[in-house]
């Protein structure tokens, strides 16, 4: 059984939004990504209004089964937190419309989930939101291969993939290691949680 989950970042000037096909066996595939952006100069509630848009746009054309975004958490920038608030109360009443099912995910859920390390950084997140999706390249802006990164969590939390296997390792601790051999980073004295 295949789930299409659509994921957001949710931000006012730059919104990731990124879909994917996640099979049983967890092998995830790239829908679509965009960045649906509002200039910093329209009035709010017009801001909102393209942003909602454009996900209603996705979610009719694309027909996903779920939606996920990332949890909003204080950050130093009122204004920040503001704005991304605003735009994930747009987007849980679009999912909500359509009778969606919605998940909220934390930075560092989403990070373990994708790497199998909850301090990845960026960089780490969008090289294997690429392997994961079998791309050349990470999605650009970072706010595209974030939204992939919070599908692919869901998808795969919804899943079970947060069960460890024979080794002790979920699938994504296991390509996250993966990754890290190829890069020739030593990880012995790293452990991943089981």
């Amino acid at each position: 059984m295949t789930i299409r989950v659509l994921g957001i970042d949710p931000g006012l000037t730059r919104c990731g939004v990124g879909i994917v096909d996640v099979d049983a066996n967890r092998v995830a595939r790239l829908v679509e990504v965009t960045v649906i952006r509002t200039p910093s100069d329209m009035p709010l509630e017009q801001r909102l209004l393209a942003v909602g848009a454009g996900i209603e746009e996705l979610l009719d054309r694309l027909a996903p089964d779920a939606v996920s975004l990332e949890r909003v958490f204080a950050q130093q920038n009122l204004s920040t937190v503001m704005g991304t608030a605003q735009v994930s109360g747009v987007a849980l009443h679009a999912a909500a419309k359509r009778g969606l099912a919605v998940g909220l995910h934390t930075p560092s859920e989403v990070k373990a989930a994708i790497t199998g390390y909850g301090s990845a950084d960026k960089k780490q997140v969008q090289a294997m939101v690429a392997r994961v999706l079998g791309l050349a390249e990470a999605p650009k802006p970072a706010d595209a291969a974030d939204a992939l990164a919070i599908a692919i969590c869901h998808a795969w939390k919804r899943g079970g993939a947060s069960t460890p296997i024979a080794n002790g390792h979920t699938p994504a601790q296991d390509a996250w290691l993966a990754a890290e051999r190829a890069a020739a980073k030593p990880v012995a004295n790293r452990r991943l949680a089981p």
